[in-house]
């Protein structure tokens, strides 16, 4: 048995996947590869140094589709990849660049994400939107921060450049997610 599965139960997608710990080991490293991959979909936003990307969305698609255990060690993975120099954060220019505490608050977002999946937070368009939601906050809650730290911002202005551009496109991958993780549970249940 894996050590990241929930004995007896498939509470997440991964679970549905045969295999223990290879199988873990390799959607640990697609997470983080699929995070990487979609942060280099990105929209500069004018007046902020953070960029609009895809990797939210695929943060919160990792934590919800592995589960606690294997999204924050996926989205770990990604941090300490990226730290290490793999070119994947959008706009890094390696050291400490702001949007950095975003990435941090993946981690914790993927665990958090996870854990609500787990219990169901994936299985209706209006628990998954609670869920994401919360996903979101969650890196705000890290990035917002940071973001104020590496830039000497003040919280009213790290707020208008670190989280209001990015509300309406957060609706937008909330409502995808929403469609995408429900739609997925009913084919799998359909066997």
């Amino acid at each position: 048995m894996s050590v990241f599965a929930v004995p007896g139960r498939r509470a997440v997608l991964a679970d549905l996947v045969p295999g223990a710990l290879a199988r873990d080991i390799a959607l640990v490293v697609a997470g983080a590869g699929l995070t990487g991959v979609a942060a280099q979909i990105a929209l500069p936003v004018p007046g902020s140094p953070v960029p609009i990307t895809g990797q939210t969305f695929a943060a919160l698609l990792v934590g919800a589709a592995l589960g606690w255990r294997r999204g924050s060690a996926s989205m770990l993975l990604y941090l300490v990849a990226g730290m290490a120099g793999v070119p994947w954060f959008q706009g890094a220019s390696y050291g400490t660049p702001p949007s950095l505490g975003y990435v941090v608050g993946f981690v914790f977002a993927g665990s958090l994400v996870g854990y609500l999946a787990a219990r169901g937070g994936d299985r209706t368009p209006l628990r998954t939107a609670g869920t994401m939601a919360l996903g979101n906050l969650a890196i705000y809650a890290f990035g917002v921060p940071w973001l104020m730290a590496a830039t000497g911002m003040g919280l009213g202005a790290a707020l208008a450049a670190g989280v209001v551009p990015f509300l309406i496109g957060d609706a937008i991958k909330t409502a995808l997610a929403a469609g995408l993780l429900p739609a997925t549970w009913a084919l799998v249940n359909r066997k």
